[in-house]
């Protein structure tokens, strides 16, 4: 698969049929929810794309995911639901048997997915776990980490359900599983393995339930979302609603690159134009075009719509990448920030 973007001549909605569609920063933000979501995720499934929501947060448990979909606008059912949670339990099932003692750091939803793995959930570290779940929950605290620690010192295993350090709600960025697991790290010198995004754990898990032929995977962040389809072999649709900007994929390392790039989930409605190179070395996308000069990014081109302005990032995306491949080194702080919030068109 191409290490750059790629063009889809015909919208993502009707060539793939399968989505795997991640929930924070995607689907909604915090309790709320994002415009076009809805609209876009309702006419896919309108066009034959299935959807499963593949989320790490392992927090919360699939049942409630999808009730708060629906209740934005999005039907739902539990099984289109996979989260880090489930993915923890099935990492979990490579080295212990059934029976084992986990010590489960986290919400209910890892309590019940771990549970459901045949394991004996426990509290203490006293209690000589063969293992540690970690998971985000916004009530854990310094006592549970504090077990955590001391389980792993004594041996046990640490597993994660992901290692997101921020998490996106309704009011910015607070600290995610990541930075909570940090906390365990910093305690014991142990890294944890981590079942969650950017591993295609959970992506490969949930193609091979659907029984997919071609799957798209829809994240906002560069680092977990895009780098586990990229770790996958599947192709990679960036939203630009979430964590990870325009910029940050202009500047994305190989690994974490998207295949597609769209303003919002209404981008799987709509054919993708792939950028092209120029004789006179400038990358062309509709109205936008952009070259890298002596490692520094040069735009060109109308971007007034939407439409245009997500051109201009892909036309930025190809240039970049393609200097970067080449050996050039971006000059960073030239990089602008490519806002995409023209009028619709």
């Amino acid at each position: 698969m191409s290490g750059g973007l790629i063009g889809s001549a015909t919208a993502p909605a009707d060539r793939f049929d399968l989505a795997l569609v991640d929930l924070d920063g995607v689907a909604y933000r915090g309790h709320e929810p994002i415009p076009g979501a809805a609209e876009g995720l309702t006419a896919a499934r309108g066009r034959g794309m299935r959807l499963v929501f593949v989320t790490n947060n392992a927090s919360r448990e699939p049942e409630s995911v999808a009730e708060q979909l629906t209740e934005l606008g999005i039907p739902t059912r539990s099984g289109e639901v996979m989260t880090a949670a489930q993915a923890a339990a099935q990492l979990l099932r490579t080295r212990l048997e059934p029976g084992a003692k986990v010590l489960v750091v986290g919400g209910q939803g890892l309590l019940t997915a771990v549970r459901a793995a045949g394991y004996r959930v426990v509290e203490s570290a006293d209690d000589e776990p063969a293992a540690v779940a970690q998971g985000f929950a916004p009530d854990v605290g310094w006592a549970q980490l504090a077990e955590a620690a001391y389980a792993v010192e004594r041996g046990a295993w640490h597993v994660a359900s992901n290692l997101d350090l921020s998490l996106p709600t309704a009011r910015g960025f607070a600290p995610g599983n990541g930075s909570l697991v940090g906390a365990v790290r910093a305690a014991t010198g142990v890294t944890p393995d981590s079942a969650g995004k950017p591993s295609p754990t959970m992506y490969d898990m949930a193609v091979e339930r659907a029984g997919a032929r071609e799957t798209l995977v829809i994240g906002d962040r560069l680092d977990t979302d895009l780098a586990g389809a990229r770790a996958g072999g599947y192709v990679g649709l960036h939203v630009l609603t979430g964590v990870s900007t325009a910029r940050d994929a202009v500047l994305a390392a190989p690994g974490e690159r998207p295949h597609l790039v769209g303003a919002d989930l209404l981008a799987l409605l709509e054919p993708h134009p792939e950028p092209t190179r120029q004789a006179d070395g400038w990358w062309s996308c509709g109205s936008g075009a952009a070259r890298v000069v002596d490692g520094v990014l040069d735009l060109g081109g109308t971007a007034r719509t939407r439409a245009e302005q997500v051109d201009l990032v892909r036309a930025a995306c190809a240039a970049a990448w393609a200097a970067v491949d080449e050996g050039a080194v971006i000059d960073a702080p030239t990089v602008p920030a490519l806002p995409v919030d023209g009028p619709t068109g």
